[in-house]
């Protein structure tokens, strides 16, 4: 007999064990993928190369976010937090992968962005209730975390965002695109618990992601922009890129979503 299951959290763990042990990316179980992932750093991945994300770059010169404290989800090998820390940005970087890890110390302390705080471990563990990294974040910054996790666990993703982003703080993602030039797995959510796996990584598309934070006003979603290989950035155009906006006070967090509620039922009745 095994009835433990009381909480939310004990049915998203429930969760996690109908995927294969082989599948995990997202708890503390799926870092040894992740370090073997890094292992080989000469390996042709783009998001190996020691440049920001053209969407970054864009809102910064374009003034949509300003310095302030940051939360970065799977940071990897650092190269956007060594970005906003070289423009004034205090900066929490997490990721499950020790390896990972390593690499974006060397490179903060090649860069002289030292005061980057790397975190070991999994994001919503070290974002909980009463731990490290309770916030409130100006700016939490998602490049590739968001669509290695399953289904259930946008749960816990949206709990994140409502415990640490301050009011009106940003959240910018970047993810696999569904469609024409995309990447990633198109199965329906409840395939994916039938395959136990996430066949590297769900593939969303705009209006899909804009259900999911349909809690934020939405200020970008767009292709990100191919960047040549020799251009300062990094771009590729199989990804999403989105910037979202919580509101400033709680009120008109309650206002927004009773007004995306209202949609949705009209929209259901016209159906």
């Amino acid at each position: 007999m095994d009835r433990n299951v009381r909480t939310t959290d004990d049915v998203l763990a429930l969760m996690d064990g109908l995927f294969a042990p082989e599948a995990d990316r997202w708890t503390a179980d799926g870092a040894s993928w992740w370090d073997a992932f890094y292992a080989d750093r000469s390996r042709e991945v783009p998001f190996f190369a020691d440049k920001p994300d053209e969407n970054l770059d864009a809102h910064l010169r374009l003034g949509r976010i300003a310095p302030g404290r940051v939360l970065e989800l799977g940071c990897g090998p650092g190269r956007n937090a060594v970005h906003l820390a070289s423009l004034g940005f205090e900066v929490d970087a997490v990721d499950l992968s020790p390896a990972a890890l390593v690499w974006a110390r060397e490179r903060a302390e090649e860069a002289g962005a030292g005061s980057i705080r790397f975190h070991h471990g999994d994001a919503f563990a070290l974002t909980a209730a009463g731990a490290a990294l309770t916030g409130p974040y100006d700016l939490i910054y998602d490049s590739g975390c968001f669509h290695h996790l399953p289904p259930h666990r946008r749960i816990s993703y949206l709990a994140l965002l409502e415990r640490c982003l301050a009011p009106g703080g940003h959240f910018a993602l970047t993810c696999f695109a569904a469609g024409e030039g995309g990447m990633g797995s198109e199965l329906p959510d409840a395939e994916l618990y039938l395959t136990g796996g996430l066949h590297g990584g769900l593939a969303y598309t705009d209006d899909e992601l804009r259900r999911v934070f349909s809690g934020l006003t939405e200020i970008e979603l767009r292709r990100m922009n191919d960047e040549a290989p020799e251009s300062p950035l990094f771009g590729e155009s199989f990804l999403w890129t989105a910037l979202f906006r919580r509101a400033a006070d709680r009120a008109a967090d309650r206002a927004a979503n009773r007004a995306v509620g209202i949609a949705a039922d009209r929209a259901a009745d016209q159906g």
